[in-house]
């Protein structure tokens, strides 16, 4: 995704990225601290992705872009962390400050994953599906927040630039409508989709949401919203979704876009799946590994091998003995 983010942002005077200000960073920038040095005191997911980002970033820099690191949200999270750290408690934390929302929104969301966490591995598969659902309102309006604080935050360094790249993940939508609203009508905001270009490669089109996402905006946009039904084929969903979709990072065959074409497909093959197909297959997958709980699955659907083109990046499937007829 390297390239297709370096011809996007090479069109814009300014650059905000979506992380908070980290130590180092503008020494990376100017290419007197090591990317691997400077990556060493940063939580990346991605290692290879986030140093390709970091080169490119290096490149901007020294083309005269502005880059900016904002993310308020985890700047506050990082504070309240420092805070305890130095011996604080929660109940120091003033109310009616940004501050004391940030931690309600962590305390609760946080709890909430725990708790799922915790009821996953046990025998319900129902008191799972309710604990999915109880995080992602949780996870929702921890997102509602972040999103509008970020947005306060972006709008005040819009002013001198004409032109501005603001990095956001898919989850944060609701930064469109409230920036639209939050700057004056002469100004366009487009949102782009790096993805999208990636689904042309393989003729395909549509957004790479899946079913846990797709929970998790929903509850975004409308938070009381009450079809269990949608909610419980979600969550179900979302349960399987997260044994099948690959952990690791590829860093082969990139330029056909291997981790783009695994989410495809892990979406395609979770939306065959009714409420009495997750309940089924739960139990069977929870324990496997993504390769053989894929492979199980597919087998399931009466599809003896992997979705092309995904089974080429995936290793061969683990044997799995159980019984899984419909």
């Amino acid at each position: 995704m390297v390239p297709l983010t370096a011809k996007l942002m090479q069109s814009h005077e300014l650059i905000i990225l979506e992380e908070p200000p980290a130590p180092g960073f503008s020494k990376m920038l100017k290419n007197e601290l090591a990317i691997d040095e400077y990556l060493m005191e940063v939580d990346v997911e991605f290692p290879e992705f986030s140093r390709g980002m970091c080169a490119l970033l290096q490149a901007l820099q020294k083309s005269g872009k502005i880059i900016l690191q904002v993310e308020p949200y985890l700047e506050y999270l990082l504070e309240i962390h420092d805070f305890f750290a130095r011996g604080h408690s929660p109940d120091e934390i003033k109310q009616n400050t940004v501050q004391h929302q940030v931690y309600l929104a962590e305390r609760h969301a946080t709890s909430a994953l725990l708790d799922y966490y915790r009821t996953v591995m046990g025998p319900s598969f129902e008191l799972a599906i309710k604990a999915i659902k109880r995080f992602a309102r949780l996870d929702a309006a921890r997102f509602r927040l972040r999103d509008a604080l970020r947005v306060e935050a972006i709008v005040s360094q819009l002013k001198s630039y004409s032109a501005a790249y603001i990095e956001a993940g898919t989850i944060h939508y609701t930064l469109l409508p409230l920036l639209r609203r939050r700057l004056p009508q002469k100004v366009t905001v487009k949102p782009v989709f790096l993805a999208h270009e990636a689904l042309k490669s393989m003729d395909q089109t549509g957004h790479l949401y899946g079913p846990g996402d797709r929970l998790t905006l929903l509850y975004i946009f409308h938070p009381n919203h009450s079809d269990e039904l949608l909610e419980d084929i979600l969550a179900a969903r979302s349960l399987v979704y997260s044994k099948l979709i690959a952990k690791e990072e590829f860093s082969t065959d990139l330029k056909n876009y291997p981790h783009v074409r695994d989410e495809f497909y892990t979406i395609k093959v979770v939306e065959q799946l009714e409420l009495e197909d997750c309940r089924r297959l739960f139990p069977l997958i929870r324990t496997l590994k993504t390769d053989a709980a894929y492979d199980l699955v597919n087998d399931y659907l009466g599809q003896r091998r992997r979705l092309a083109p995904a089974e080429s990046y995936r290793q061969p499937p683990q044997s799995v003995d159980a019984s899984i007829a419909p």
